[in-house]
């Protein structure tokens, strides 16, 4: 596990430069949030650290110019502070729950975001040869466990593109290391940090994919929670 401290201050001061844009998005995550449950962190402090800083902490794995997907946007995170921050990434957001759809379309129209909303399951979205293996990036945060989560993004990431996982404190990439090897990744690379302010600790994991994916992942039917790689 490689030891890494994120510049949070200069993070900070680039978020401020585009304060409104971020304050926007905060008050329409709240005024949301009552109809369709997006997020139990809906105070101002703890959504800068727990959700903007902890989603632009990963930013350093994301190229310039890079056309990237996300599984499970939900609020939009980390998506949505990267879309702020970085105006030069376009995202596919993936989500197959509608009202979060509907949330996920208004933030897309209302603060101008590279972006476009995908209303669908990632295991059966990734059978699309227009999808599959055409990301540079794929993400995803708090949707599964690594190895399940793997088999539902890698499909995705083309070849020489990145698989990263933004996690809690757990380190999953030992029982993962099958599952990315079989899906065409190489060894994956751990990143711990603490938040500031004593938020917590976060684990992001990065994997290069280096060759093609099987075309029998993912297998979908619901056997990538049900019976991960192994």
């Amino acid at each position: 596990m490689e030891a890494w401290v994120p510049d949070f201050s200069a993070l900070s001061a680039r978020m401020e430069a585009k304060k409104a844009r971020f304050d926007a998005f905060f008050e329409l995550l709240v005024s949301y949030n009552s109809r369709c449950n997006l997020t139990a962190v809906t105070q101002p402090r703890e959504v800068r650290y727990k959700h903007f800083l902890d989603s632009l902490a990963g930013e350093f794995l994301f190229p310039a110019g890079a056309r990237c997907l996300e599984v499970g946007s939900g609020a939009g995170f980390p998506s949505v502070p990267l879309m702020l921050l970085r105006e030069d990434l376009f995202f596919t957001l993936v989500e197959s729950t509608g009202k979060k759809c509907a949330f996920l379309e208004t933030a897309k129209r209302e603060l101008g975001l590279p972006c476009e909303i995908v209303c669908a399951r990632a295991e059966e979205l990734a059978k699309d040869s227009a999808r599959r293996e055409k990301y540079d990036v794929v993400c995803a945060r708090a949707v599964a466990r690594l190895d399940t989560l793997a088999e539902y993004c890698v499909p995705f990431v083309r070849r020489g593109g990145a698989f990263v996982a933004y996690k809690g404190v757990d380190d999953e990439t030992a029982c993962a290391k099958k599952a990315l090897f079989a899906l065409g990744c190489g060894a994956a690379e751990v990143y711990r940090f603490e938040l500031p302010e004593g938020f917590g600790a976060r684990t992001l994991v990065a994997a290069k994919k280096e060759h093609m994916t099987p075309p029998k992942y993912p297998r979908g039917n619901g056997a990538e929670r049900r019976r991960p790689i192994a």
